[in-house]
């Protein structure tokens, strides 16, 4: 596979997300999936069946993970386990993250 790059540009201009889906699907490589999300009012997210990495490319808000939350803004890198409750909540209008999903159903696990 060649290399690929994708700028914030390029991945918003492909928007909006495909009915039934929060996101826009961007690049996929075996259990590699990234998409941009950019929520608007709310964040419906529920528990997803593999791990997630999220970082901020633009606008700021919250991420409650189940328990707490925490101020997130560009950059800010964010890692939910498999199965773990979380939301984006008081976000900004202009509010993006790329999503990065990978690995099995169910999540890695440390052993």
């Amino acid at each position: 596979m060649a290399t690929m790059v994708k700028n914030l540009d390029e991945a918003l201009g492909r928007g909006p997300p495909a009915r039934g889906n929060l996101a826009v699907s961007i690049f996929r490589h075996g259990s590699l999936e990234a998409e941009m999300y950019t929520p608007t009012g709310t964040d419906p997210q529920t528990p997803h069946t593999r791990d997630e990495v999220y970082v901020v490319a633009r606008g700021s808000g919250l991420f409650f993970d189940g328990t707490q939350r925490s101020e997130v803004e560009p950059g800010a890198f964010i890692f939910v386990p498999a199965g773990q409750e979380h939301r984006f909540e008081a976000f900004s209008r202009d509010f993006a993250v790329w999503v990065f999903f990978y690995g099995p159903e169910g999540g890695e696990h440390a052993g």
